[in-house]
């Protein structure tokens, strides 16, 4: 029997959705409005600042021919179709692995974007201490790294089945 979509995992993509528009619409503010590699003050750790990725976190593969921007697409819609078919297999109930795939769905599909569009991923957020600065990234990295890290946390935490049975 088919189950309606609103008990399943994918009821939390509505988190995808809301993450995706604003990323991709932050990034249109960055590219209009931003000059490339222009820092702009923020905090005395913090600067915004328009910087294009051709390769993965922290412009992994980035001086390749270009077959990358290609491979990395395809890994993002296979892991977005993976995580998809995941919430649709688990109960609505099942939230913090509900939430962390749908954030990781969100930036794969985010960077996914700029990559289709613009052979690149615009970064804009640069974090430095002193001299050193920490790779460039964007709302869609962060997505990605916490939804990553709730799977991680959620590894961590007691089965509830487990602990009916005791």
């Amino acid at each position: 029997m088919k189950r309606p979509i609103c008990s399943t995992g994918l009821r939390w993509l509505w988190l995808a959705v809301i993450l995706i528009i604003l990323d991709l619409g932050i990034k249109q503010v960055v590219l209009k409005e931003m000059n490339l590699y222009e820092p702009h003050h923020i905090m005395p750790f913090l600067n915004l600042m328009y910087a294009q990725n051709f390769g993965a976190a922290f412009s992994f593969l980035a001086d390749e021919g270009g077959w990358q921007r290609w491979f990395f697409a395809g890994i993002a819609i296979a892991i977005s179709i993976i995580l998809m078919v995941m919430m649709y297999r688990q109960s609505a109930q099942k939230r913090l692995s509900n939430i962390a795939y749908a954030l990781i769905i969100s930036g794969a599909i985010g960077n996914l974007s700029d990559r289709l569009m613009h052979g690149f991923v615009i970064d804009y957020i640069d974090f430095y201490v002193g001299n050193w600065h920490y790779p460039t990234f964007n709302l869609a990295d962060m997505a990605i790294c916490i939804g990553a890290a709730l799977v991680i946390f959620e590894g961590f935490l007691p089965d509830k089945k487990d602990n009916k049975a005791n």
